[in-house]
């Protein structure tokens, strides 16, 4: 297991001494199903997540600013489909390793990979949210082995998202917000001011008109809290812009020239504030196979959270469909 970036003595948030930083980050599931967590060894590091049901593995990456329990509604929704659902916090996130280095899209993505492995699967549907899509989608082409399909949800393949921010003015102002990322110290410390008030407000600001009650946005904010969380949150974007003209970044790019040759399904809001449409629906030139593309009328950054029932009926039609279509 690698060192962790916590001050000396202080317990990882799934094993706090005082239960507090374990429960802002295990919090229960509408109709108070039994979710079992537990914690899994992969690429040199812990992994917390949290499964439900039996049958093909269907693992479930969040994006920014939250953490598995955005998945909440899937879980059951997969469970009960006959999958075996699981969410797991990223690294430096949640309940998860928080880890002085090991940010960048491709090592994160071999956690994603290493985890199917630790769960004894041969392979598995990957659905990403956000950055949790970045990575998803960065594991399909570096490890196409291990992921028998992909869903992506708000986030365009990853050199789509680095030719928009390059050479789209519009789309790099709606990703203000990574920008500001690259400022040392400042973008953590707004993150946890307040108690979290600016990821309520984030979350709230990227919602279409249905934005999740204060009690969702609570558990969040609570989340961010937790010690080291904020700047391993931000320490992928750092990587992301940091890295543009750098050499690994530009081998990075590269390597994602490699297409995506599972079935994947691309799902957007339509009135995504973050991501534009127009940005994420050019990535189906990265797939050498069957690739749908849905767009949910109405909704905002989280389709997902916004409406689930949508949502997760598009998924489980898809993945249940043997000869899913172009």
């Amino acid at each position: 297991m690698t060192g962790s970036s916590l001050p000396p003595g202080q317990l990882p948030p799934a094993q706090s001494a005082s239960g507090q930083a374990a429960s802002a980050v295990r919090p229960g599931i509408p109709g108070d199903v039994a979710v079992t967590h537990r914690d899994v060894a992969a690429n040199g590091a812990r992994f917390h997540i949290a499964e439900l049901g039996d049958g093909p593995l269907v693992l479930l990456l969040h994006g920014f600013p939250q953490f598995w329990w955005t998945w909440r509604h899937q879980l059951t929704a997969l469970a009960d489909a006959g999958f075996r659902a699981v969410a797991m916090d990223l690294r430096g996130v949640g309940g998860s390793d928080r880890t002085p280095r090991g940010y960048d899209p491709a090592n994160l993505a071999l956690d994603i990979t290493g985890v199917v492995r630790s769960l004894g699967e041969p392979d598995a549907a990957l659905v990403g949210h956000d950055l949790g899509g970045y990575l998803a989608w960065t594991a399909a082409a570096m490890r196409p082995k291990l992921v028998r399909r992909l869903a992506v949800a708000s986030m365009p393949h990853p050199r789509r998202w680095r030719s928009a921010m390059l050479s789209d003015a519009r789309q790099s102002a709606a990703m203000s917000h990574i920008w500001g990322f690259q400022r040392p110290w400042i973008p953590e410390r707004r993150l946890t001011a307040d108690d979290g008030a600016l990821v309520g407000k984030l979350i709230r600001d990227w919602s279409g008109p249905r934005p999740p009650e204060e009690q969702v946005l609570e558990t969040y904010r609570r989340a961010m809290c937790v010690p080291s969380t904020a700047h391993c949150s931000i320490e992928p974007y750092r990587w992301m812009v940091r890295s543009l003209a750098r050499p690994d970044g530009i081998q990075f790019n590269r390597r994602m020239k490699r297409p995506v040759r599972v079935p994947t399904l691309h799902l957007h809001g339509s009135l995504d504030p973050v991501v534009r449409t127009r940005s994420a629906a050019g990535s189906g030139e990265y797939v050498e196979a069957p690739y749908r593309w849905r767009l949910f009328d109405g909704l905002g950054h989280f389709p997902h959270e916004e409406d689930p029932v949508a949502f997760s009926t598009e998924l489980i039609n898809w993945l249940k469909d043997p000869e899913p279509d172009r």
